[in-house]
């Protein structure tokens, strides 16, 4: 064990977990990289690194210099981070549809909020293209970079180590890759890897059954944060991924609770979503064969949320 030098060298590295009581009889097994490790609790720590590591390298980001993004939430505290150890000035473009927690956060890091609201606090096509222009407006002012996370390639290269982290861990045996599509980034940052170490390894993208646009869907309003923008994200190739598979919310919030109660992982909504069609994927493998997914963000993040709330009992 050693000292790092600063808290991004704390990011990535993450345990990955074999899940045990969630498994039916004749699934696959199941791992799940445990991403809440990382600083702020979320795999988007990674991402965050990268854009804002390789736009320095080539000067499209200097000293002094303001950051803008939109986000709900994750992204916003990752970028916060990041740049709370750089020295950059930050402001985001966030909403009340997602949860005070990953508000709370980005601004306990220093950044600077710009609140747009929702229809009913619910996740919508709309909703996501109101944050995008205030952000391009606010991306107009002189010294800005606007990281732009739905059409920053830099953000794939973030995920690169943790699909090496995988299969190593794994010990060199993944014969599926399941994660919920939100930019893509890490859908095809860690399936780059994945595919050069076992080139037919299957890729599976997941996506709330609500707004179910990948599948070839109307789009529609759901409560997974982070993922379903409500069309396909700048960045999303059909061409990669073996199949899509659609998860309800009210699903994907059960599974996150059975995961914190049956095998002590304490994670978010598209976690939960994660692990529901992992184990799809798996019971169509078999239990020879052996699926990796994400546990994208830490519980913690979802406290006020519908997914954790407190029940006071009758």
């Amino acid at each position: 064990m050693r000292a790092f030098p600063s808290v991004l060298d704390a990011i990535g590295n993450t345990s990955l977990v074999e899940l045990r009581r969630v498994v039916p009889q004749g699934c696959a097994r199941i791992l799940v990289k445990v991403e809440g490790e990382n600083p702020t609790g979320s795999m988007k720590d990674r991402m965050a690194q990268a854009m804002i590591a390789r736009p320095e390298a080539d000067g499209r980001l200097r000293p002094g210099n303001t950051v803008v993004e939109y986000t709900g939430g994750s992204t916003g505290a990752s970028l916060a981070l990041v740049c709370a150890a750089k020295g950059y000035r930050l402001r985001i473009v966030t909403s009340t549809a997602f949860s005070e927690e990953k508000l709370c956060q980005m601004a306990a890091f220093g950044a600077e909020l710009t609140l747009i609201e929702s229809e009913s606090g619910l996740i919508t096509k709309t909703l996501i293209q109101d944050m995008i222009a205030a952000a391009r407006k606010m991306s107009a002012a002189p010294g800005t970079y606007w990281t732009d996370q739905l059409n920053n390639a830099d953000s794939v290269a973030g995920y690169h180590p943790m699909g090496q982290e995988i299969w190593d861990q794994a010990g060199g045996r993944v014969d599926a890759f399941v994660q919920s599509i939100g930019t893509t980034a890490s859908l095809r940052g860690v399936a780059a890897v994945l595919k050069r170490h076992h080139p037919s390894v299957r890729i599976v993208a997941v996506e709330p059954d609500e707004s179910a646009v990948l599948s070839g869907r109307t789009p529609g309003a759901h409560k997974i944060e982070g993922i379903g923008i409500g069309y396909a994200p700048p960045m999303w190739d059909r061409g990669l991924v073996d199949d899509v598979i659609p998860v309800p919310t009210a699903e994907a919030e059960a599974m996150a609770r059975r995961l914190a109660r049956e095998e002590g992982l304490f994670a978010g909504t598209s976690s939960g979503a994660n692990v529901i069609a992992a184990i799809m994927e798996g019971k169509r493998l078999g239990p020879d064969a052996t699926v990796a997914t994400l546990l994208v963000d830490s519980g913690l993040k979802y406290l006020s949320t519908e997914v954790y709330r407190r029940r006071t009992a009758a």
